[in-house]
């Protein structure tokens, strides 16, 4: 069965801590509710107020939450801290899905929310038409429970008159907004929709403070005086008694505000930091058109430093003023410039090799100004980690293992360097032809580098070819199929051709590699995840004598 826990525990831990939390808070904010003090609002609401709040509470706290995972330099700082900590470090890779799932848990939350306040609300106007005498005095009192003081008012309209109405509408709609133009087909396709949409989150947190500020839900200020449990039994057409005088009613004022002014206040800390680097100068070195419509970017700034891996997001204030694209690094911390390659593949990256003139035959008369940001750790950091690392790259996820695979080389090749990586497994899934063109110039160098120091099996790469050939090219491939040199991308190692049978490869690297931690790097279309995921679980050994694969995914 392997080792199930190896992987997943950590991640299990976390979420039961997470939903104990919620469970808690729900429970004890629901039975604060119950207290002697809501009485009178129970008896014209029920327990519609309990449901409310406490869901009310619930997304208060995970608001808060909310804004950690997207505080990428407080994620970069911590995986910098918790650099012995190889397990913690993996779970901050997965700080993308719990920003999403936070995401998914506050809406389910705030239908609770919104449908306890209709039910609230509804029965706030109904009150007013009672038959029990008791709830007609409650709704007809001055500063009582019952917000609604006209007997005719509609209850949709009635919301409307009250801020948590109208700040709730502004929450709902803020919400269905970020996260409907969060999915991948919006996200992928038309990035600014995304982008512009998602900071609707700055309207979204002045909403939730604003939102019970008005103290629309009202408890009883006099209950030392006027016991509520007794005095309602003893409720005879009206108060006024010495045992029981008319009771007493205050709002209480929002606290909202005391749960996500502190993450607020670290987010706008972060922009900061983002709109500083956004000043620091950036220079275009050089720029270089390959094939298959990619431009490398070749850039300078000063005082840069990235790992292996790590990305950064690009800014060029001539095409917009606001926009920010993250791209990965296909630099190493060995090299002399920062290397970005990007396919133009949309409007933006048209507009910006336009800018820098790739899609011309003239030169620019200026190259534009760029901004960086970053850079932004990733799972690919880890790879030094490991004795012995499975990468995994699929189409353009290739990106991150162009800086692995250099400095993996240059690390090796230091002598003043202690590299407990021995073995790398490199397979490259592409779906045609075209997408071999600009990295196959690395692996080109890198195998004859290999070659020459007499190393060639230290690096062993496999690239597999799922679509893209026609029937002569195929006829092309048998005919030179006894070449020294394959006859697709000129290397010595041959191109697959259709999908790795990962079963077998990591049955065969498991009884290569006996009592070895085997890191297995992924970064590529999220179908792959759960299969290597799975696949990693199933080869662990529950023992130090056998294998044990450790999963990483790139999430950015």
């Amino acid at each position: 069965m392997g080792n199930w826990l190896l992987n997943e525990l950590p991640k299990w831990i976390l979420f039961t801590a997470w939903l104990a939390l919620n469970i808690a808070l729900f429970v004890n904010t629901y039975l604060s509710y119950m207290a002697d003090k809501y009485v009178y609002l129970r008896v014209l609401i029920g327990h519609g107020l309990p449901f409310a709040r406490s869901s009310a509470y619930i997304i208060n706290v995970n608001s808060m939450l909310i804004l950690l995972p997207v505080c990428r330099n407080l994620i970069s700082f911590l995986r910098g801290t918790c650099g012995c900590c190889t397990r913690v470090r993996r779970q901050l890779d997965r700080n993308i899905i719990v920003h999403r799932f936070l995401a998914y848990w506050i809406c389910l939350l705030s239908i609770i929310h919104t449908g306890a306040h209709c039910y609230n609300f509804e029965h706030f106007v109904l009150a007013h038409h009672s038959s029990d005498g008791l709830v007609q005095t409650l709704s007809n009192l001055p500063d009582g429970p019952n917000p609604i003081k006209e007997p005719n008012s509609d209850a949709i309209k009635a919301l409307f008159k009250f801020i948590p109405g109208v700040t709730g509408i502004v929450l709902v709609l803020a919400l269905v907004l970020m996260v409907s133009s969060s999915t991948n087909f919006i996200r992928r396709s038309y990035f600014e929709v995304f982008w512009f949409t998602h900071h609707l989150f700055v309207i979204y947190y002045i909403a939730i403070v604003i939102h019970g500020m008005q103290g629309v839900v009202k408890a009883q200020t006099n209950i030392d005086v006027h016991d509520p449990n007794v005095c309602r039994d003893q409720y005879d057409g009206g108060w006024g008694t010495a045992t029981c005088p008319i009771p007493t009613f205050e709002g209480s004022s929002g606290s909202s505000w005391k749960w996500v002014v502190g993450p607020f206040a670290l987010y706008l800390l972060e922009r900061c930091v983002r709109l500083y680097r956004s000043f620091q100068p950036v220079t275009i070195h050089k720029v270089v058109k390959h094939p298959s419509r990619t431009i490398e970017l070749l850039l300078k700034k000063p005082g840069f430093h990235a790992e292996v891996g790590q990305y950064v997001f690009l800014h060029c204030p001539k095409i917009s003023q606001l926009e920010w694209h993250p791209f990965t690094l296909t630099s190493c911390p060995e090299d002399e410039n920062i290397s970005i390659h990007l396919r133009i593949v949309g409007d933006w990256t048209s507009a910006l090799a336009m800018a820098c003139g790739v899609d011309s035959d003239q030169q620019p008369e200026k190259l534009p100004r760029l901004a960086i940001d970053g850079p932004f750790g990733t799972a690919s950091e880890d790879v030094f980690n490991y004795p012995v690392v499975l990468l995994v790259g699929a189409g353009i996820g290739v990106t991150p293992f162009a800086s692995v695979l250099k400095s993996i080389w240059y690390k090796y090749n230091d002598e003043n360097v202690q590299l407990k990586l021995e073995k790398v497994y490199f397979y490259w899934i592409c779906p045609d032809t075209m997408s071999f063109e600009w990295f196959a110039d690395l692996l080109k160098s890198l195998e004859r580098q290999m070659v020459a120091k007499g190393l060639p099996q230290f690096l062993d790469y496999n690239i597999y070819l799922t679509r893209g050939w026609d029937a002569n090219q195929a006829r092309n491939i048998v005919l030179h199929e006894e070449a020294v040199y394959d006859v697709v991308t000129n290397l010595r190692h041959k191109t697959h051709y259709g999908r790795p049978n990962w079963e077998q490869i990591f049955s065969a690297m498991a009884a290569a590699h006996p009592a070895t931690k085997i890191g297995v790097f992924l970064c590529g279309p999220k179908v792959l995840s759960p299969t290597l995921r799975q696949l990693c679980n199933r080869h662990s050994s529950v023992d130090t004598a056998g294998a044990r694969f450790y999963f990483n995914k790139e999430n950015f």
